[in-house]
């Protein structure tokens, strides 16, 4: 039975730690409960059961600690459960937007940071970034607060702050006067919860999943859907964001449909924006990307 990391996973940045195949027994080693989701996948390799959310869980937690000495990391039940390979690639990309800059004087703001708070762990370990992760959901605040101040190696560069409206993505959360390197952002991606589920029963059925009476994935309305999909929602961050030009160098966001940007990118250039990127992201086979945009300072 093979277990050492053999081969490459084609499309992730240079730079991301999680580029070759699991070496899941030294992750055991470094977290014991995940040993006992990991088993023989039928071809010979160890792996996990990828529809089952304590599996990735515990996987994560084990990433987390092996890569960066995480050792505190958990989620309470029916909260997003975040896959870090490609969580890390959008930080690696945001790092090369802004010249590969390390320490605590970038300053980044996640928005909607989420209860695994999992930008700010993976930015403040990886570049030592200083990051305000802003969240309208106050049991994820919570959680996402308890992710920052259980590991001590970040404790001192991840702020958490309440945003007291779901329409909003700056507006009490960016202090006057105050000045941001970047924005992140993971949206909602559906326009509604039967189409939150749907969309879950499909991820679960490709991964050979048993379809239950419960979701295998979970998340919260906030975290997957919310009225319009993501293209209501981005394009409201970009009206918003016209109104913090002074106080964000780069405003970022995940697009998870690619025929969203034509639309998108119309509403950058009726807001003026004065450069616009789209950093193209992969994984295997999957794509994703990020739309970047930032306005002329006077």
């Amino acid at each position: 039975m093979s277990s050492a990391p053999a081969t490459t996973k084609d499309g992730l940045h240079p730079r991301n730690r999680f580029r070759t195949r699991y070496d899941f027994p030294r992750l055991v080693s470094s977290h014991p409960t995940l040993g006992r989701f990991v088993k023989d996948n039928g071809h010979g390799e160890l792996s996990i059961d990828y529809a089952d959310p304590q599996a990735v869980k515990a996987l994560n937690a084990a990433l987390l600690k092996d890569a960066y000495g995480l050792a505190h990391w958990d989620l309470p039940p029916g909260f997003l459960c975040p896959p870090i390979p490609g969580r890390s690639d959008y930080i690696h990309h945001l790092a090369d937007l802004i010249g590969e800059r390390r320490g605590p004087a970038v300053r980044v703001l996640d928005v909607g940071t989420g209860a695994n708070c999992i930008y700010p762990l993976i930015g403040a370990s990886e570049y030592g970034w200083s990051f305000v992760g802003a969240e309208v959901d106050s049991a994820a605040l919570r959680w996402a607060k308890r992710q920052a101040t259980a590991n001590a190696s970040v404790a001192g560069l991840i702020e958490c702050r309440q945003q007291t409206s779901a329409a909003q993505c700056f507006k009490g959360i960016i202090k006057a006067g105050e000045r941001f390197d970047l924005t992140m952002c993971n949206p909602p991606f559906h326009a509604s919860a039967a189409e939150a589920a749907a969309g879950t029963r499909r991820k679960v059925g490709n991964l050979g999943g048993k379809q239950t009476g419960t979701l295998n994935f979970a998340g919260k309305a906030g975290e997957l859907w919310c009225e319009g999909g993501e293209l209501a929602f981005i394009r409201r961050m970009i009206a918003e964001s016209v109104d913090y030009a002074l106080n964000v160098g780069w405003f970022t966001t995940l697009v998870s449909k690619s025929e969203h940007l034509p639309k998108l990118e119309k509403a950058l250039r009726q807001a003026k924006a004065a450069e616009v990127r789209v950093l193209e992201m992969a994984q295997g086979q999957k794509k994703s990307r990020a739309l970047a945009w930032r306005f002329e300072r006077s």
